[in-house]
C-alpha cells in the first residue's frame, strides 16, 4: 500500500476529522461496545464512519478553498474577462456521507455572472447533489424502486435526496447514452474473429404508462373506451394503457452446428462446450420508436464489424413491422443477413394445432407435434403446411374449431424463407430468440411492470436506458463517460490562466 506524507499545513483542516475518529476509537474501546455483538459493532462504525467520511471530504474542501490562489482576471465561456474578485463563497454539495459546504472564489464583472474556478477543477454539478451520491442513487433505481431508493438511502444514513430529486437525477444522468455507444471502439475491441456469428435480435414489450405520455393513437383509442362502460379488466391485463418498448440485444457467438435429433431430445447433446454469447450489448427504449432501436442495432452491428468480416445473424419473431425495419436497415447498411425465425413461435403454433386435431389424446399430441418438428427442423416446413390442412380436412373439423390448423399452416407457409433450420443448424446458426426473450423480462418487466407503476415517458426512458447499462455490464464506463460530458457542459470555457497575482 502506498503510503503518503502529511504535511504540516493542511493537517488544520481536518482537525473536526480526527475529533471524530478519536470519538470512533473512544466509543469502540469503551465499556459499551465490550458489550456489544459484532451486528451492533457494524452499526455503530457505520454510522460514526459516515461522519468521519464526511468530515474527511469537508476537510480537503476546506483545504481546497484555502489554498487556492487568486487570479487577476478570469475569463468565461463567454469570453468576457471577469477582474472583480470575492472571496469567501459557500455552496452546499450533498455527497454520499452527507452535507459538506465548498468555500471558493468568485469572479465577476459588470453584467455577466459570476465564475468559481474551483468548481470547475472540482468538476461540481449545477445542482448540490455530488456524483458519488448519483452513483448510489442509481444503483438503487435501476434495481427497485424510487420510493425503495429513497429510504434504502435514508437506512443507509449519510446522503439524502427525496423521491422526486432522484427522479430528475436518474434522467439527468441518462442522458449521454446515445453518445456513450456513438464513441468508436478501440483497436482491442475492434478486433474480431471472422469464424464468429454477429447476432442482431429484437422484440417489443409494453410499459403501463401516464395517459399523456402514450403514443397518439394509444392514447384516442383510451379516451374512446373512457366513454364506454366495460367489464372488470383480467388480472395484468392494460387495455389501451401500455406504450410499447422496443429492445434489442446484439452479440457475437461462435458456430455451434446441430441436428433436428438434437434439437429436440436432451439426450442427444453434440459434443463439445456450448458456446456463450460475448460482448452482449442489451438495450430497451422506450420513446424512440421500434424503426430508430432496429436503426441503432445495425449501428452496434457496423460498429463491431465495420468489414463485414462475421457472419450476420437477425433473430426474430416474425412480427412484420419488425421484418420491415430490419430489411430497410440492411439495405441502407448494405450488409448481407440471414433472417432466422424463431423455432420456438413455430412449436406454438403446431401445439395448437394438435390440440384441435387430437383433443383427447395428450401422448398422441406430443408425438404428433415432435414428428410436425423434426420435419420442419429438417427443411420440410413446406410438406408441414400442407399436412396440416389436410389433416383438418379429413377430420372433418368444422370451419372454428380448424382455425388453429389453418393459422399454423398460413404461419409456416407465410415463413417459409425464414424456416430453413436445416441449413441453419448445418452452418450452427441460433434459431431461438431466447437472448432476447429473457431479455424483455429481465431488463423490462422485472423494473417497469412493479404493481401499481404508471410512468411517464422521460423517466420510464431514463431507467430503460441506466438499466440497459446495468445489463450490459456498461455502468461503471458510463458513469465515468457521462461525468467527462457534465464538465464540458458545465465548463465549457477557456482554461484558468496559471499567473497569479498574490498569494492566497
Amino acid at each position: 500500500m502506498t503510503s503518503y506524507a502529511i504535511t504540516a499545513g493542511g493537517i488544520e483542516h481536518y482537525a473536526d476529522a480526527l475529533a471524530q475518529f478519536e470519538h470512533l476509537l473512544g466509543r469502540l474501546t469503551g465499556e459499551e461496545a465490550h458489550r456489544a455483538t459484532h451486528g451492533e459493532l457494524e452499526a455503530i462504525v457505520q454510522a460514526e464512519g459516515s461522519e468521519l467520511l464526511r468530515r474527511l471530504i469537508q476537510g480537503h474542501l476546506d483545504q481546497r478553498g484555502r489554498e487556492e490562489p487568486m487570479r487577476e482576471r478570469v475569463v468565461g465561456a463567454d469570453g468576457v474577462a471577469r477582474t472583480h474578485h470575492r472571496a469567501g463563497c459557500t455552496r452546499c454539495l450533498e455527497t454520499r456521507f452527507g452535507e459538506v459546504i465548498v468555500t471558493r472564489r468568485g469572479y465577476g464583472g459588470r453584467g455577466v455572472d459570476s465564475v468559481f474556478p474551483l468548481d470547475a477543477e472540482l468538476n461540481l454539478p449545477a445542482d448540490k447533489y455530488s456524483h458519488g451520491l448519483r452513483e448510489v442513487v442509481v444503483q438503487e433505481v435501476v434495481g427497485g424502486s424510487f420510493d425503495e431508493a429513497v429510504a434504502q438511502l435514508a437506512r443507509a444514513g449519510g446522503g439524502q435526496l427525496a423521491k422526486r430529486q432522484a427522479e430528475e437525477v436518474s434522467v439527468h444522468l441518462s442522458q449521454d447514452f446515445d453518445a456513450f455507444y456513438d464513441q468508436p471502439l478501440a483497436p482491442s475491441q475492434a478486433a474480431r474473429d471472422a469464424g464468429k456469428l454477429l447476432v442482431i435480435s429484437a422484440d417489443g414489450k409494453g410499459i403501463v404508462m401516464h395517459p399523456n405520455s402514450l403514443r397518439e393513437a394509444t392514447r384516442r383509442a383510451l379516451e374512446r373506451e373512457a366513454h364506454k362502460q366495460h367489464p372488470r379488466l383480467s388480472p395484468g391485463e392494460t387495455k389501451n394503457r401500455n406504450r410499447m418498448a422496443t429492445v434489442a440485444s446484439v452479440y457475437e457467438v461462435d458456430p455451434y452446428p446441430r441436428t433436428a435429433e438434437q434439437i429436440l431430445d436432451p439426450d442427444q447433446q453434440p459434443g463439445g462446450k456450448r458456446p456463450r454469447a460475448e460482448n452482449k450489448r442489451t438495450w430497451a427504449r422506450v420513446e424512440a420508436d421500434q424503426g430508430t432501436v432496429i436503426e441503432q442495432a445495425f449501428a452496434e452491428a457496423v460498429r463491431r464489424d465495420p468489414d463485414q468480416k462475421l457472419h450476420w445473424v437477425v433473430l426474430t419473431d416474425g412480427n412484420e413491422d419488425l421484418l420491415r425495419q430490419v430489411a430497410a436497415a440492411a439495405k441502407r447498411y448494405k450488409v448481407e443477413i440471414v433472417l432466422v425465425q424463431d423455432f420456438i413461435h413455430v412449436l406454438e403454433y403446431l401445439w395448437k394445432a394438435a390440440y384441435a386435431l387430437h383433443p383427447e389424446h395428450a401422448e398422441e399430441r406430443e408425438s404428433w407435434v415432435m414428428d410436425r418438428a423434426t420435419a420442419v427442423l429438417e427443411g420440410r416446413a413446406q410438406d408441414v403446411a400442407v399436412g396440416l390442412r389436410r389433416a383438418a380436412t379429413r377430420k372433418q373439423l368444422s370451419q372454428n374449431a380448424r382455425k388453429p390448423v389453418d393459422k399454423a399452416a398460413d404461419y409456416i407457409d407465410n415463413n417459409q424463407e425464414r424456416l430453413q433450420y436445416d441449413r441453419a443448424l448445418g452452418h450452427g446458426l441460433p434459431i431461438a430468440t431466447g437472448v432476447i426473450e429473457g431479455a424483455c423480462r429481465h431488463l423490462v418487466k422485472d423494473r417497469m411492470d412493479i404493481t401499481g407503476a404508471r410512468w411517464g415517458l422521460q423517466r420510464a426512458e431514463a431507467i430503460l436506458k441506466l438499466r440497459s447499462q446495468k445489463v450490459s455490464g456498461d455502468l461503471p464506463a458510463y458513469l465515468a463517460f457521462h461525468f467527462k460530458q457534465e464538465h464540458k457542459r458545465n465548463y465549457p470555457g477557456p482554461p484558468i490562466p496559471l499567473a497569479v497575482s498574490h498569494a492566497a
